[in-house]
């Protein structure tokens, strides 16, 4: 059986459940539940601590996993990314007192609190900082304000807590993470488990960005038609019983489906309708 790490907890949890089920793979239906096996699909699923799955699958004991980039990276794990997934998105940065420092230039000397230490001291040493880094479970912003660190390094999303707390964000993103399906290094590409699994999961994030659109237009107006809605390959067209109308079926992205059915609508289109796509290989 494939063996893969699922987030038991956290952020990731749901929405990687979500897309596996999506996939058409069986998922626990209590949280208490560690390990579920799918016979139909020759899977054992492990639902793993977040940050502990980078290192279960770096270790060959899983064959693959789905974490966050930022935990995979600060693992130091011997795992690499093989898909991003689209959600679980967040932006890790630096914070500070106003006029403490204006970007990691500054640091050197001073201390920096995060949760995230692997990250933060490779980010340093890239840059040849000289600055010391404590490891803290959470709450990083009271680090400052009790004395123990100068600089944070932290997941931000709006900044509300940081300026709740007095804080602003410095410098550039230090990293830009997501969802990711991960790998042991030296992973071959040629087990079928694998390959079918992925297929799977990059059919799930084709289906959630595109939908199907109908249309009803006048032969003169198709290629108008076709240029506004090419599809993927090229759109199915079939002729209508009354004479010199067509119908248009393609896929569109979804953000841009009502901008594209305004459009059509202008050029004469009607009977314009779209559906959401379930599933799909391409």
């Amino acid at each position: 059986m494939l063996r893969i790490a699922v987030p038991n907890k956290g952020s990731l949890s749901g929405p990687a459940s979500a897309m596996l089920h999506e996939a058409g793979y069986r998922q626990r239906k209590e949280s208490k539940e560690l390990v579920v096996i799918d016979p139909d699909n020759e899977v054992e699923f492990f639902y793993l601590r977040p940050k502990d799955i980078a290192i279960y699958v770096a270790s060959g004991k899983l064959d693959i996993g789905i974490t966050g980039r930022d935990l995979l990276l600060d693992s130091g794990a011997s795992a690499e990314e093989i898909l991003p997934l689209n959600f679980g998105r967040s932006t890790f940065r630096y914070a500070t007192r106003p006029g403490t420092a204006k970007g990691p230039e500054d640091f050197g000397g001073m201390t920096i609190a995060t949760s995230y230490e692997g990250i933060v001291a490779k980010h340093l040493a890239d840059q040849g900082i000289d600055a010391s880094v404590v490891h803290l479970d959470g709450a990083v912003e009271t680090a400052i304000q009790l004395g123990v660190a100068q600089i944070i390094a932290d997941v931000v999303e709006t900044g509300t807590s940081l300026r709740n707390a007095g804080l602003e964000v410095i410098g550039e993103p230090i990293l830009t993470s997501e969802a990711v399906v991960i790998r042991r290094h030296g992973a071959t590409d040629d087990n079928p488990q694998v390959q079918q699994f992925m297929r799977r999961l990059q059919g799930v994030l084709v289906a959630r960005s595109y939908v199907m659109m109908d249309y009803d237009c006048r032969a003169e107006h198709l290629e108008q038609a076709v240029a506004l809605t090419p599809g993927l390959e090229s759109p199915t067209v079939s002729p209508l019983h009354n004479e010199g109308w067509v119908a248009v079926r393609a896929m569109v992205p979804a953000k841009e489906a009502q901008r594209i059915m305004d459009d059509l609508y202008e050029i004469g289109a009607r009977a314009i309708l779209t559906t959401a796509i379930h599933a799909c290989r391409l």
